[in-house]
């Protein structure tokens, strides 16, 4: 492979109705992928019948299902490419998706990261989103903290990164992309185009952070597995610490609200802990 080589990852589990679509999408892009590896996440829909008849000549992997981290990390570990791409199964890539950031990445050599702006559907229609989720780039770990800005099928990353800072954990049913660019981020800064190049749909019953209730749990689990990374200085240390100390408190007023009395006397402790920590920064 080439230092512009590129390995697509494609996860899927139970998406027989869209996978061929973002499939198709990859296929059909003006700078082509040197390889597609579709990971099935152990549908049991036909989704991996589909996607054998329709596409014999990419790389498809079954695994049994443990979740979207172990199916994106099971594609990392197979793919070839100097540089990988995420797409999830019911995303789909405008056609200049990777020429436009091949094109941006060799202009930018010292890079290692590049994601794009997107276009959202929801229930079949466009949608704008809301400030809170505006794409940045550069040095943008401290507007990581909120919540995810990157998103996953948009971005482009060098394999060096895994090779250094380890994969998406799979202990995250959800938030693990959040988890992942919290760490990179730390480190590297991030290359940003402005064009919108992916199109994301939600609004369907099968997103999965429709299946959790109180999301901002797995990004304090996140937040706290950052404050032990190498490279933070005082100042990013304290904006984690003062994160963490706002998701606690969205998550406790929560837990009070659904009477989760064990989840309350445990995030209680953390809050005091981490106010605590924050004072004596």
């Amino acid at each position: 492979m080439t230092e512009y080589s590129v390995s697509v990852v494609i996860t899927t589990y139970n998406r027989k109705r869209w996978i061929k679509r973002a499939i198709d999408s990859v296929m059909e892009q003006s700078h082509p992928a040197d390889e597609i590896i579709v990971v099935d996440d152990g549908s049991t829909d036909g989704t991996g019948e589909k996607i054998q008849k329709c596409f014999p000549q990419i790389r498809y992997i079954w695994q049994e299902n443990h979740g979207i981290s172990a199916a994106r990390n099971a594609g990392i570990e197979k793919a070839s490419g100097t540089w990988i791409g995420f797409l999830d199964s019911d995303d789909t890539w405008l056609p200049k998706k990777l020429e436009c950031q091949f094109r941006a990445l060799k202009e930018n050599p010292e890079y290692r990261i590049c994601h794009t702006d997107e276009i959202w559907i929801r229930r079949g229609k466009r949608v704008n989103p809301k400030k809170i989720h505006q794409k940045f780039g550069g040095d943008i770990f401290e507007k990581c903290l909120p919540l995810c800005v990157i998103s996953p099928s948009s971005v482009l990353i060098h394999r060096q990164i895994f090779h250094r800072l380890g994969m998406f954990d799979p202990r995250l049913p959800v938030c693990e992309d959040y988890d992942l660019w919290l760490r990179v981020c730390a480190d590297y800064p991030v290359l940003f185009i402005e064009e919108p190049l992916v199109v994301k749909y939600g609004g369907h019953k099968e997103q999965l952070s429709r299946k959790f209730w109180g999301m901002d749990r797995f990004r304090i689990a996140a937040l706290e597995k950052i404050l032990t990374h190498a490279n933070l200085d005082d100042q990013k240390r304290a904006a984690v610490l003062r994160m963490i100390v706002h998701k606690i408190g969205i998550f406790l007023n929560g837990t009070l609200k659904r009477g989760k009395e064990e989840s309350i006397k445990v995030y209680q402790g953390k809050l005091k802990e981490y106010q605590k920590l924050l004072i004596e920064l």
